[in-house]
């Protein structure tokens, strides 16, 4: 995913409403950029912290910033971390376009936020003609709080044991289910759930996985320019 322009740089004075932040940039202004992020951002929201901009000029935006990421001292290096929760499903779409994701190829159409379950809407629906439908969903995961380890989810999420329960249910009618998680960041070499924020979705997550549905996670190559799919990084199920 290639961003329209370069992103732009400045220093976080402060998050906060959950989707707006205030932040200066290197020319001396304050801004007010959208958080396009409602999880706690655990780790990424200290004052001061080098933020990474993108900008609109679309006259219908009530703010013509958008916070994309954050670089934060983590584990002896600078770590840019992806925060904005819109970009996973085309980031992972694209990949999958491009026949970056060998456990999802060989599917003819991809189609993104298709209908399906009790009023639920997949990231992606992978279709051909010659083996069952697959259902992808695509969560972002920035938070790590030990080097390496990369954790979902930040807050409780029980919207996202609900799209488990229901991904469950389409396994059982014939379908194929798959759980990308993806770490927009590059510091992490595993993954696993952090059970003590949400031990609801971490339960639900075992149920899914005993009626069959699969889990990956990738991190990402990030910079001012583009977030782009990286390797597979292996899920801690414990």
């Amino acid at each position: 995913m290639t961003f329209a322009s370069p992103l732009i740089r400045g220093r976080l004075i402060r998050r906060y409403k959950r989707f707006l932040a205030d932040v200066e940039l290197s020319t001396g202004e304050t801004v007010t950029a959208t958080c396009p992020n409602t999880g706690s951002m655990i780790g990424l929201t200290a004052p001061g912290s080098l933020v990474w901009l993108s900008t609109s000029d679309k006259p219908s935006r009530k703010y013509r910033h958008t916070w994309e990421m954050v670089e934060i001292a983590f584990g002896g290096r600078s770590v840019r971390v992806g925060i904005n929760t819109g970009h996973p499903n085309r980031i992972v779409s694209e990949a999958i376009r491009s026949g970056r994701v060998p456990e999802l190829t060989g599917y003819k159409s991809l189609r993104n936020e298709v209908k399906y379950g009790e009023s639920s809407r997949i990231d992606i629906l992978l279709e051909a003609g010659d083996r069952p439908p697959c259902y992808v969903e695509v969560k972002n995961v920035h938070m790590s709080r030990s080097p390496g380890l990369a954790e979902f989810p930040d807050s409780v999420t029980a919207r996202g044991a609900k799209h488990l329960d229901e991904l469950a249910r389409m396994v059982d009618q014939g379908a194929r289910a798959v759980m990308f998680y993806l770490v927009q960041r590059d510091d992490c070499s595993r993954f696993q759930f952090a059970a003590d924020i949400d031990p609801v979705y971490h339960a639900a997550f075992a149920r899914a996985t005993a009626a069959g549905i699969e889990a990956l996670a990738y991190d990402c190559q990030l910079s001012i320019e583009a977030i782009s799919l990286n390797q597979p990084i292996p899920i801690d199920t414990r």
